[in-house]
């Protein structure tokens, strides 16, 4: 498979950031009360995980390793400025919806990870795609979520009601706090048995154990990851 086509398939479905990694469960749990909060949260951090991983990957040669850290912070801030004033300039109703989680996401897990761990040390062209694939996954979960919970919890889709409400009764408890937790169980139960029939087949997930890359041969947190004391034994 193509470099960067694999850099897509492993952000979107092996190495998805919500299902696979669990990674960014803050905004995924909160602002996931709606289809469109989920699309909207998905699409904003995938401009700035894009943009992020297109500027560190360009500059990583010139940023000195002893402030890489907040060398990413500044450019993911500045990144997150920019994409919430362009939010409330032209959606302002869904950057009120989002309120407090747009400039969250400067300390969002996915996109440091993706910076400290692949575009640091890799060309422009595969840190974009890193970027694309990794947002896209992310976009998927959050607006899975929010689809399930609007339709069970409204009767609504994206702020249609798709559901009447002369025979069905809203769960209410769905659009509420405990709702997010019920149905990230759920899916990552599904991803579960999903990954066991890939790795009945020979091609695994990552494990989802916080891992960034799924790259244990390099990573260089070996002394923290059992994955890799648990691979090495088996060699």
């Amino acid at each position: 498979m193509n470099k960067n086509l694999e850099r897509l398939y492993n952000g979107i479905i092996k190495e998805n950031p919500t299902f696979v990694l669990m990674l960014g469960m803050c905004p995924t749990l909160a602002v996931t009360t709606g289809a469109m909060n989920g699309l909207g949260m998905g699409l904003s951090t995938t401009v700035v995980l894009v943009c992020a991983n297109l500027l560190i990957s360009a500059f990583r040669k010139v940023i000195p390793n002893g402030v890489r850290m907040p060398a990413y912070i500044v450019i993911v801030a500045s990144l997150v400025t920019m994409v919430e004033f362009i939010m409330k300039a032209y959606t302002p109703d869904l950057a009120n919806q989002l309120g407090v989680y747009i400039p969250l996401i400067v300390v969002n897990c996915i996109i440091l990870g993706r910076a400290e761990s692949y575009a640091s040390k890799n060309p422009i062209v595969p840190s974009i795609f890193d970027g694309i694939g990794m947002g896209l996954g992310f976009t998927f979960g959050l607006t899975c979520i929010g689809i399930i919970r609007e339709i069970l919890g409204a009767g609504q889709l994206f702020g249609i009601q798709v559901l009447s409400l002369e025979w069905f009764t809203p769960i209410t408890i769905f659009v509420m706090a405990p709702g997010a937790f019920l149905v990230l169980a759920c899916l990552v139960a599904v991803m579960n048995i999903v990954r066991d029939k890939m790795e009945a087949k020979g091609k695994p997930l990552a494990a989802p154990s916080g891992c960034l890359t799924g790259d244990c041969a390099g990573c260089n947190q070996s002394a923290l990851c059992t994955g890799r004391k648990e691979s090495g034994k088996s060699e």
